[in-house]
């Protein structure tokens, strides 16, 4: 049983919560309901789920106010949040990108929309799970403790620029468009401008030190991770 994804719903309106339940129990998955914030919170405390769909407008607490205290919080900050709401407006849709939210589904939806972006969260989850130890040259990563490390001396590393660490020394030597590096560590459906990816590449060199040279910018295609890189 416990092999199908968990998902816990949050959503204040019984009738759409039971709506989404029966759906996801039809398609493999296990879903939990809670109503509220505080009983959001108790399911959270008791089991982690594999997904949250986090209505914005909750009775208490916000959605938003919730995902950003989630993502705050080491032990849920992995977890996908596909936030639900009435609100489509572009400003309202950063905001809830900006609080957290993975992902971003307005009502009305359709189940097959649902299960789609359910899927498509999982799936993205995925490369962030691939654990084990990886090494370019004298820079090093090791997945299952979150540590990097240049000539074995230890490197702080944001949690976007591990990611994208641990991309390019997976598939070194290969140039990634900023295209392809929103989608493979961002994620598709993610509503992120590609010049983003230029902010966190910098940032990663910052934190790399001396070893940042090694991430190369090929002009007119994107960056590449070379463990010789030109002088």
């Amino acid at each position: 049983m416990r092999n199908q994804p968990r998902i816990l719903i949050v959503e204040d309106e019984p009738a759409i919560a039971e709506l989404m339940a029966v759906n996801l129990r039809h398609n493999g998955f296990q879903p939990v309901w809670a109503s509220d914030a505080v009983t959001a919170q108790k399911e959270l405390d008791e089991v982690l789920p594999d997904v949250i769909l986090l209505d914005w407008m909750l009775p208490g607490e916000s959605g938003l106010s919730l995902a950003r205290r989630w993502r705050g919080n080491p032990r849920t900050k992995q977890v996908p949040i596909l936030m639900i709401t009435a609100r489509g407006d572009e400003p309202d849709r950063v905001a809830g990108l900006d609080a957290g939210a993975d992902d971003y589904i307005v009502k009305p939806f359709s189940p097959r929309e649902l299960l789609a972006r359910i899927r498509a969260v999982l799936r993205r989850r995925a490369p962030e799970q691939a654990g084990g130890a990886v090494s370019i040259g004298q820079l090093s990563l090791d997945a299952d403790t979150y540590r990097v490390s240049w000539q074995e001396q230890p490197l702080k590393v944001g949690p976007t620029e591990f990611k994208l660490l641990q991309f390019f020394m997976r598939h070194p030597e290969r140039v990634h468009s900023r295209g392809s590096l929103l989608d493979k560590v961002w994620g598709d459906h993610v509503y992120i401008e590609e010049r983003t990816v230029d902010v966190h590449v910098k940032r990663l060199r910052e934190a790399l030190g001396d070893a940042g040279k090694m991430i190369e910018t090929v002009r007119g295609a994107g960056y590449r991770l070379t463990a010789s890189p030109a002088a």
